[in-house]
Formats: structure tokens, C-alpha cells, sequence
């Protein structure tokens, strides 16, 4: 069965069974409307085997640390254990944006970067953006699947 016959007839099955969840939804370091506490949006979202992580950076009590590969550490750290709480690792990353105001800082963060890897690589974007939050050099968001 090829997936253009596939998807209709898993979207049949969600209309007769109702109560049947195709993929379970969780969320790793949650926040709901009804809480005014914290940002409006979740660490990251699990939908079966696929986990997507919301932007991170690499503060250390609210401030940017003075070297840019100690923050690259911080906020590949944050990835790191966030990953773990879904019970992954740093090798189920398949795609990553790194977010940053300063492109100089490229060979950098790939010093970093390349450490925490033991397989092959994640596809990956390094884009050059405007200031982000607290004047950070790296924000990176990724989306992991379960090997």
C-alpha cells in the first residue's frame, strides 16, 4: 500500500473510531493559556516517535555568559537534556536552526557543535538573524526522531 491510499484511509479510521488516537501528543516542559506564568508555548512536543523542541538559548541565570562557546554549550546542554526527558539523545536530532545575530561566530559554535555528536550529523540550518532575546548569540530549535 502506497501512502497516497494510506492517508485517506488513516483519516477514515479517525472519523469511526473517535476514541482511537492515530499519534499520542505529550509535552516535555509545558505551559497552558490558563497559567500567566513563563512564555506561551512548550519546551517541546512529542507526537509519536517525533519530538519538536521550541527555541532554546544558553543563559545562565537570565544573562548571556561572556564567551560565545560557553553559551553554544548552555543551549546544546538545554537540547541535550531536554532530548533525554523524552528518552533520545543527541544522534535522534535529524534537522536544526541555529539563530544568530552574528555570523562571525559560525566556526565557533561548530567547535561546540561538533562534540556532542557521535553519528552522523542532523541536516541543519545556521541562519543569520536580528537581535534575539537578551541579546544571545545562539537560539537553535531542532525536531528529533526516535531511532
Amino acid at each position: 500500500m502506497n501512502r497516497t491510499t494510506l492517508l485517506p484511509m488513516l483519516g477514515l479510521l479517525a472519523l469511526l473510531l473517535p476514541g482511537v488516537a492515530l499519534a499520542q501528543r505529550t509535552t516535555i516542559n509545558p505551559s497552558h493559556p490558563s497559567s500567566n506564568a513563563g512564555p506561551p508555548f512548550s519546551g517541546a512536543v512529542q507526537v509519536g516517535e517525533t519530538l519538536y523542541l521550541s527555541g532554546m538559548l544558553g543563559l545562565e541565570n537570565g544573562q548571556v555568559p561572556d564567551s560565545p562557546a560557553r553559551e553554544a554549550r548552555n543551549v546544546l546542554n538545554a537540547i541535550r537534556g531536554t532530548l533525554e526527558q523524552a528518552g533520545m539523545t543527541m544522534d535522534d536530532l535529524v534537522y536544526v536552526q541555529i539563530f544568530c545575530p552574528d555570523l562571525s561566530l559560525y566556526d565557533t559554535f561548530n567547535r561546540v557543535y561538533r562534540t556532542y555528536f557521535t553519528g552522523e550529523f542532523p541536516a541543519r540550518a545556521f541562519i543569520g538573524a536580528g537581535s534575539l532575546l537578551f541579546d544571545a548569540h545562539f537560539e537553535i530549535q531542532a525536531i528529533a526522531v526516535r531511532r
